[in-house]
């Protein structure tokens, strides 16, 4: 079912003077901001290896923190700070490089973190750092199976492992598992496939794709689900040689999904946790629209995007995003839980905790790095 709400795209087409009229702030405030966040946050957890204790204990090489360590990596890519990288391998130390059910698992969840070894092993090429990962990776393609990814999450927390992989040691044979996984996954999960060709947008698993629909009878298509596929598909398309047979398809798909979002953006610049019922747990929530406004600032900054198109919505976006939920001394409000729906982790407002913030700050923390890119 197409989407009924097209009311942000006329909104820039009706009445650009408004659309225009913000800018992005200088490149100084858009680091100040993301070294604010993470100090934060580097200051509340000074042991990298501390158990996460919410409902259960979990180690800290678990996915969330897998996520908050692709952005520390992306802030270090442009503000090359000594005690970032420091505090990078020190995660990697206390875990010995491994992953949280060993090499054997084949649970995406557990390989995010492997995206952050590989990069400290291109600062530092000791083999220790990428044993595991590899191993692990070569045991999911020698599994011969294909469907692992049963959920759209999944797609961010692998696919750039095998991209980087595929780069290392310059073999062919992961991207060509990457692709097999994708495809699965986007054209065979749930009744066919988890992406809605239609309207360019992902069910986040089997649960929601059709019949399942919102409270006003769209499609279920969660934000930050969403916000997984763009930030892999930016993430594969930054690494991954164009001469890739399936390249095209990737970049397509970041593009159709692009123009999907652009069109769902609510008028305060952010995204809300239902993408076609917006007033379904309506209000802020800053993971899905970090993660869009991280695919919007890569496209414009690589020429895939229009610029006259897409840089107002990316300016909004951040700016809304530093306004309404930077706290002073860093925390970041209206981040939403972990879950799988649009009714998890609620309410979310400027003072909820959620219960893992360190995905949150690695999210915002990969758009702002794009941002300040763009400038």
């Amino acid at each position: 079912m197409r989407c009924k709400y097209f009311l942000p795209l006329l909104f820039l087409f009706i009445m650009p003077g408004i659309a225009d009229a913000q800018k992005l702030p200088s490149k100084k405030s858009i680091l100040n901001v993301m070294r604010l966040t993470n100090q934060y946050f580097m200051n509340k957890w000074p042991d990298t290896g501390k158990p996460i204790v919410t409902n259960r204990e979990r180690p800290s090489n678990i996915w969330t923190r897998g996520v908050y360590y692709e952005g520390l990596m992306a802030l270090y890519s442009v503000d090359p700070q000594k005690k970032y990288y420091d505090y990078a391998v020190d995660w990697g130390e206390k875990h010995k490089w491994g992953l949280r059910n060993g090499i054997t698992t084949k649970n995406a969840d557990d390989q995010c973190c492997g995206q952050t070894y590989i990069d400290l092993y291109l600062v530092d090429k000791k083999e220790e750092r990428i044993k595991d990962i590899k191993a692990c990776m070569d045991h999911v393609i020698a599994s011969g199976k294909d469907d692992d990814w049963s959920w759209i999450d999944a797609i961010q927390m692998a696919m750039p492992v095998f991209t980087k992989l595929g780069n290392l040691y310059n073999d062919t044979k992961y991207f060509d598992k990457m692709y097999a996984m994708y495809a699965y996954t986007k054209h065979k999960h749930g009744d066919n496939g988890l992406y809605n060709p239609e309207d360019h947008l992902w069910w986040r698993d089997a649960d929601f794709d059709p019949p399942y629909k919102e409270p006003n009878s769209e499609d279920c298509y969660w934000s930050r689900g969403n916000g997984w596929v763009i930030a892999a598909l930016v993430r594969v398309l930054d690494e991954l040689p164009s001469s890739d047979p399936h390249y095209a398809e990737y970049l397509q798909d970041f593009k159709d999904m692009c123009a999907a979002l652009i069109k769902v953006q609510q008028p305060d610049g952010l995204w809300t946790v239902s993408l076609h019922d917006p007033n379904h747990y309506g209000g802020k929530e800053i993971t899905g629209t970090a993660l869009f406004t991280y695919g919007f600032a890569w496209g414009v900054r690589k020429g895939i995007l229009d610029k006259k198109t897409y840089m107002p919505a990316l300016t909004k976006a951040w700016n809304t995003m530093v306004k309404d939920a930077v706290h002073k001394n860093g925390f970041l409000g209206y981040v939403q839980g972990t879950g799988k729906e649009p009714k998890d982790g609620q309410p979310v407002t400027y003072t909820s905790m959620p219960d893992f913030e360190d995905y949150g700050l690695g999210c915002f923390l990969l758009a702002g790095t794009e941002v300040y890119k763009l400038k």
